[in-house]
């Protein structure tokens, strides 16, 4: 049986209203995660769409002999797509329901209840010289409302806008605190709901991104020519929160104020919310009676500059959208340290329910843009639609370079393997593996790698060693953020230039090859070649090697487990965690003893024991495999050394630790054709008074969210039968009869709740219906 992960880093950004939307696509992502869970023993997913997604999971297990998980491991997101981020995250991680946050939506994301009480108009002759103000807004010919709104719904947003409008002048008409309150309470539902087991195998770290916009910002230092250098002022934050998964639910992810911070942040949207400072958090947790033991840590870790300099409780944080509304950056960040035990399709899904608009209107529309237009068009379309080609490209670029790496790689196969046979001879094929022989093998391919490397063993050294002190010094940093903080020089040139008095000035013997002291240093701290080498192992036995199934079909797949399995204990010693929470202390030894830090690093990571380990793995799936698979995982592993000083050079180290490209998913109406076709329009009421239209009337929250689900439901199936190996597919008869079925279930399990419109559910219902 053929495994396979799934793997989802999802991306929400900022959609104002349409927030609404998105988090009915992210609760079908919530759902199609329980479903893989309760497929792989987990419990669950018996009704619903959960269902659904676990009948297509077992088919695709029945049809194609592939165990396939779903999970979302990475999410980033900014304003209110931080929002469902954050509760998606908690979901995920505590095994509790998601859906408080469902109600959260529909009830309360409305401009009445978000007024701040101080701000409401206490009678209709309250600031009576605003009142021919309000009605030309609202109801002069070519206004906003006619133009964007409706007709059954304009009474209802005229009076709420109103009421809006003549609150007070000059301030937020809605409240921090009682935004705050509202979080709150909804994280105090999800764990009063009973919780699951967890929705990621143990130990697997979930990654938390929201993105927040320091308003003052605070001085970074840069390096010139001249002057030598200069301050400038860094405005973005990213709020990140990390946590392997427990064995068991209920555990939060985070403090709850802590989430609540980031959540409240991410979202203040100028001019509707005041920024947050920390004293509103103080406020909140004092009414709950609530302890935030982490408080001083938590501040240091997310603004490290302003806790230095002591100026933290000052920071004022507004909406992540006005600089970083696509936080791909983020998510990309922490792709290297994933671990892995069997084969991984990655997918970055972003929801855009919007793309057909920008700046507040259409593409298409030649009209001068009105009042409204430009000022919500400046404060807040236009910046949260900004293209994200920037990061789809760069995507793009790393997958053009795993291609294009695979194809060198392909190209020195036949060189690599003579080489390899001609330093071993024939006693590597008529001996009996042993791990005394393959500790052995190892060190003399990699030796005569380095010699016959001759002068471009330099290059290949110096860009090996720049990637190690890389990760030594962002382990160093996670650890003691504050060794980063004030200045010039940074963790990596400290530790380079330590490096360097110490004997490494140069990783070449006079002889060729590696030098003793370069040796012993990659010997102790290079995890990056070990990782690397047996990801070309997992890469070959998944896409590689069909000829042997004829004879043998379980014998990759054992070799296949094998190898994850090896990779598995050097992931757990890749994560920062690994090295134990005392060990910034350790860290902090930087400047007075380098030699210490490393050492200690040395010590609690113990690579060159896990090497033992690995080698005695993979011994013993040697000894049981066919002869032929034998001499070729022979071959890839230990001629892995020729390849690499050939491909890493031309990487520069960055992305080496993937061979496999990751793939880039949207979710949007315009992709979503199965029940009704057309943009957004067609489909969405949020989009009406520019984008904004979903906080003015529960009918309309209740047909977003609705679609939100359906379309998720929709590219939920799409994921899954994507992510089915080459040569996989699935019926067309298949698909269609699965998403029938997930958008019944859905419209089942909303029917009772969507009643604002007593026709919504019926009128979509009979889509379906004739949509089979």
């Amino acid at each position: 049986m053929r495994q396979k992960e799934l793997r989802i880093a999802l991306v929400c950004y900022g959609g104002v209203s349409l927030a609404v939307y998105m988090h009915g696509v992210t609760k079908e992502l919530w759902k199609v995660s329980r479903a893989s869970r309760a497929h792989h023993g987990g419990g669950g997913a018996e009704t619903g769409s959960d269902a659904v997604y676990r009948r297509l999971i077992d088919h695709i297990e029945r049809r194609f002999a592939l165990r396939l998980k779903v999970m979302t491991d990475i999410i980033a997101g900014a304003s209110a797509g931080g929002i469902n981020g954050v509760f998606l995250a908690q979901a995920i991680h505590s095994g509790q329901s998601l859906e408080p946050l469902t109600e959260l939506w529909l009830e309360r994301a409305d401009v009445d209840v978000l007024l701040d009480p101080d701000a409401r108009p206490w009678s209709r002759v309250a600031k009576f010289w605003a009142m021919p103000i309000v009605w030309w807004l609202l109801r002069r010919p070519g206004n906003a409302i006619s133009d964007s709104v409706a007709p059954e719904t304009r009474h209802e947003v005229r009076t709420k806008l109103s009421r809006l409008i003549r609150s007070r002048w000059f301030e937020p008409p809605f409240g921090g605190l009682g935004f705050s309150r509202l979080l709150a309470e909804a994280f105090d539902a999800m764990r009063m709901s009973p919780a699951e087991a967890p929705l990621l195998p143990p130990r697997h770290p979930l990654d938390l991104f929201v993105t927040v916009t320091d308003f003052r910002g605070h001085p970074e230092r840069l390096r010139l020519n001249t002057p030598e250098e200069i301050e400038e002022s860094e405005h973005r934050l990213s709020i990140g929160f990390r946590a392997a998964a427990p064995a068991e639910g209920g555990s939060a992810l985070a403090a709850p104020l802590e989430l609540v911070l980031a959540a409240r942040s991410t979202a203040s949207f100028p001019g509707a919310f005041p920024a947050l400072q920390l004293r509103e958090i103080d406020v909140l947790a004092g009414e709950r009676g609530e302890r935030w033991p982490s408080r001083a840590a938590f501040i240091e870790r997310i603004m490290p500059e302003h806790s230095h300099s002591g100026d933290a409780e000052n920071v004022a944080l507004i909406d992540g959208s006005v600089l970083v509304n696509a936080p791909f950056s983020e998510a990309m960040a922490v792709l290297r340290d994933r671990p892995a035990q069997r084969e991984v399709d990655r997918r970055f899904v972003y929801i855009d329910p919007h793309p057909d608009e920008v700046g507040g209107t259409r593409h298409k529309d030649s009209t001068s843009p009105g009042f409204f237009s430009v000022i919500f068009g400046s404060l807040s379309s236009i910046p949260r639609e900004q293209p994200i080609r920037d990061n789809l490209e760069a995507i793009a670029a790393a997958s053009r370079q795993s291609v294009e790496l695979k194809g060198i790689v392909d190209a020195l196969r036949p060189e690599v393997e003579a080489q390899v046979e001609k330093l071993f001879g024939l006693t590597l094929f008529l001996d009996r593996p042993s791990a005394k022989r393959l500790v052995a093998w190892r060190a003399k391919a990699q030796q005569a790698a380095a010699v016959q490397a001759g002068y471009a063993f330099q290059s290949y050294g110096h860009v090996k060693f720049a990637q190690v002190i890389a990760e030594l010094a962002a382990m160093i940093e996670c650890a003691a953020p504050d060794l980063a903080v004030g200045r010039g020089d940074s963790v990596a040139d400290r530790l380079s230039a330590w490096l360097a008095r110490n004997g490494l000035d140069h990783l070449s013997a006079m002889r060729g090859g590696a030098s003793n002291e370069a040796i012993t240093f990659f010997r102790e701290h290079d995890l990056g070649f070990r990782i690397r080498r047996l990801r070309l192992l997992a890469r070959r036995l998944s896409d590689d090697w069909d000829d042997i199934d004829a004879d043998n079909p379980e014998a990759r797949e054992r070799a296949r487990s094998a190898v994850f399995k090896a990779l598995a204990l050097y992931f757990d010693r890749e994560a920062h965690g690994a090295l134990g929470q005392d060990f910034g202390v350790v860290a902090r030894l930087l400047d007075s003893d380098p030699g210490a830090v490393l050492a200690e690093i040395a010590r609690r990571r113990q690579l060159p024991a896990t090497d033992l380990v690995v080698d005695a793995l993979l011994v013993e799936a040697l000894q049981g495999m066919p002869k032929e698979l034998k001499r070729r995982v022979l071959l890839t592993y230990l001629g892995f050394p020729f390849y690499d000083t050939v491909t890493l050079p031309l990487l520069r180290g960055e992305g080496s630790t993937e061979f496999e490209p990751a793939k880039v998913d949207r979710i949007s109406p315009v992709d979503c054709n199965a029940i009704r076709c057309g943009e957004a329009e067609a489909v969405l009421r949020g989009t009406e008074f520019y984008n904004f239209g979903a906080f003015f009337s529960r009918a309309y929250r209740e047909n977003d969210y609705l679609w939100g689900r359906l379309h998720g439901a929709e590219r939920m199936i799409d994921l899954i039968a994507s992510a089915l190996p080459r040569g996989m597919v699935l019926d067309p008869e298949d698909m269609t009869r699965f998403k029938r079925e997930a958008f019944l279930a859905v419209l089942d399990e909303e029917e009772g709740r969507l009643k604002a419109d007593p026709g919504l559910v019926a009128k979509v219902r009979a889509e379906v219906e004739v949509a089979k």
